[in-house]
């Protein structure tokens, strides 16, 4: 009987491990899946036409608290000083120095002290397309503040993100830590999640993910395992000549980081005034479903469309630029 019980467990030990290893096999074939690039977005590549270049502030850098050093371009404020401060986040891909020059510029024209961050893994600041940990980029933002607080102790800063920077603002707006460094959050075109009503299929043709190497990275964290997230599972539609400039991959890590949680868990969270801005003829989002997605989740959020811009026109438009700044300029941290 004892020889018959041994057999049974062997048996099930057996087939246990194959049913394992069949698993293995799977997530290593979805991981092995490559990630394929979509062909350049061009209403994103003409955005750049037609910025003035000639105003663009050198790039500047500090050192995280990794000794990683990371860029960004300080826009002092003209004349008459608003005594406000912004910090801006840009879009997937980008960089300080890309179109989002044309706002921040404006920006700091009104009197607003500005400054454009190269987000970890773009631009100047690290490895292009990757960061060493989920979290990293919030930490980076905590050591920049604390370097702009060098010069400027008291200056009311607002935090302005677009596209995946509105997303990884929200993030930084629902996250306690850093709450009170900001008095206010403006979110344009904001990327609310994966999940969220407000976006386009692969946002219109601009991002494709690699599903499967995802979703298995995905089931190996739930089993405890934190591997090969420096994997490029995100591919954005950037020229194919635009390397220098651009980022065309991100890393599973860093496409977690650098969006909110989700604008369900993240928007109750937040303690400070937010407003968003959308676009008529934004090819990435559905603007117009932005006030009934974030409104029946939190009411006080304010939601502005504007007519006839579209994703990048929110950033480099003279019409967009010029309704942007000037509520950056005017409106206070009691303000929506």
């Amino acid at each position: 009987m004892a020889i018959r019980l041994l057999r049974g467990v062997l048996s099930g030990l057996k087939w246990a491990l194959c049913a394992v290893g069949a698993v293995a096999l799977i997530l290593a074939a979805m991981i092995a899946t490559p990630l394929e690039r979509p062909p350049e977005m061009q209403s994103v590549s003409d955005s750049a036409k037609g910025v003035d270049w000639s105003t663009l502030p050198p790039l500047e850098r500090f050192q995280a608290r990794d000794g990683t050093w990371i860029g960004y371009r300080h826009y002092a404020a003209n004349s008459p000083a608003t005594g406000r401060g912004a910090i801006f986040i840009h879009g997937s891909s980008g960089s300080s120095g890309t179109v989002n020059h044309a706002l921040t510029h404006a920006i700091a024209a009104r009197g607003v002290e500005t400054w454009a961050l190269d987000i970890r893994g773009h631009g100047g600041s690290g490895t292009r397309g990757d960061i060493g940990y989920v979290g990293q980029l919030e930490d980076d933002l905590v050591d920049f503040v604390a370097q702009i607080r060098k010069s400027a102790p008291d200056l009311p800063l607002t935090l302005i993100g677009h596209s995946a920077g509105a997303g990884f603002s929200l993030r930084v707006a629902a996250t306690p830590i850093m709450q009170d460094m900001f008095v206010r959050t403006v979110l344009l075109a904001p990327y609310l999640g994966y999940d969220a009503p407000t976006n386009k299929p692969k946002a219109g043709g601009w991002a494709n993910a690699d599903l499967p190497r995802l979703f298995a990275l995905a089931a190996l964290r739930k089993l405890g395992i934190d591997c090969c997230s420096q994997l490029p599972v995100l591919a954005l539609a950037v020229p194919p000549t635009s390397a220098k400039y651009l980022v065309s991959t991100y890393s599973d890590r860093l496409m977690r980081n650098f969006a909110t949680r989700g604008y369900r868990i993240d928007l109750p969270a937040t303690t400070r005034p937010i407003t968003i801005f959308g676009g008529t003829d934004d090819e990435m989002m559905i603007s117009d479903k932005y006030a009934e997605a974030v409104q029946a989740v939190k009411p006080q959020v304010d939601v502005k469309i504007i007519d006839g811009i579209n994703h990048m026109g929110i950033v480099t438009s003279p019409k967009a630029v010029s309704v942007i700044a000037d509520d950056v300029a005017t409106r206070g941290s009691g303000q929506s």
